[in-house]
């Protein structure tokens, strides 16, 4: 019986495994994406549109699949769109005043952040080896995005800090907030990207119009990929995987972005990727299945009380 449940474990996770690396994979293609669409028009407008759409679409299949929406779908939705706001404005602003290397670098040191948080607000540590390996995935990150040199730190590099701590706060208080309670995923993923979308409509009006009126039938096409896939896909998968497993295995897996980004930028975006930076994937790849496996038997090893 118990090498049976233990199997079954071991599949579930791998299940949720696939799907956030999914969700890590059209995140990091998001990156050339959003370039073009920023350069096409307002960056609030860009984002205003993306998470309106994306929330007026998952309100339409909600509806289709004539979903009760509770009280607590609607708090905790609206609460997690605030916050996801909150964290993108200052990783785009951040991205703003400081180079591309810097702020791969920083924004990707919430892998740390996250067990650390996650640790004191559930009382459980995860072992050294599971930061070394974090500090592993971070190094590659390192070598695959420093092609062009370290920056002379800045007001950027203080806010995409910023950014990072609250991004790995973030998907901790995610999981605290759904744990043991009765709420709906994509109900919660409508409120979500409504109230995001509100925010930065709010933020800039007349830009999210002109972006609107000036792009084209590419600029559609682009929008329609980070509609899809980056936000409904991709934050359904994110408050989907939060319920089923922790906060700092989300974040290790999100520490695979930056290789998903590089790789679509080179097969895509015509871009080069040296042997440092090929050096740099392959110690983020490594470093993120260690962590993974060690995340994994830390967790089995604590339910096993539970289940005697």
């Amino acid at each position: 019986m118990g090498p049976k449940v233990t199997h079954g474990r071991a599949k579930s996770s791998a299940n949720v495994d696939l799907v956030l690396l999914g969700a890590a994979a059209v995140w990091g293609a998001s990156y050339l994406a959003a370039k073009d669409l920023t350069a096409a028009g307002s960056l609030w407008g860009m984002m205003a549109i993306r998470f309106g759409l994306a929330g007026i679409i998952l309100a339409a299949v909600a509806l289709v699949r004539r979903s009760k929406f509770s009280k607590l779908d609607m708090l905790i939705g609206s609460a997690i769109g605030v916050g996801l706001a909150i964290v993108m404005t200052f990783e785009t602003n951040a991205i703003a005043l400081t180079s591309a290397t810097n702020s791969g670098l920083i924004i990707s040191l919430s892998i740390i952040f996250t067990p650390i948080i996650e640790g004191a607000a559930n009382k459980f540590w995860l072992p050294r080896n599971f930061f070394i390996a974090a500090g592993g995935a971070i190094m590659g990150v390192g070598f695959l995005v420093g092609g062009g040199g370290f920056q002379e730190p800045n007001l950027g590099d203080f806010l995409m800090l910023i950014a990072a701590v609250l991004r790995a706060g973030y998907q901790v208080a995610q999981g605290k907030l759904t744990f043991g309670r009765r709420v709906d995923n994509l109900n919660m993923t409508v409120f979500q990207t409504l109230s995001a979308g509100l925010i930065f409509l709010v933020v800039d009006p007349s830009g999210t119009a002109s972006a609107a009126a000036a792009y084209g039938a590419k600029e559609w096409a682009l929008m329609a990929f980070l509609i899809l896939f980056c936000t409904i896909y991709g934050f359904f998968a994110m408050t989907w995987g939060i319920r089923k497993t922790s906060a700092s295995r989300i974040a290790l897996l999100q520490g695979t972005e930056p290789v998903w980004a590089v790789a679509i930028a080179v097969v895509i975006g015509g871009e080069s990727m040296g042997p440092l930076g090929a050096l740099g994937a392959a110690l983020i790849i490594g470093s993120c299945y260690w962590g993974l496996g060690l995340e994994q038997k830390a967790r089995a090893k604590r339910a096993l009380p539970a289940s005697d």
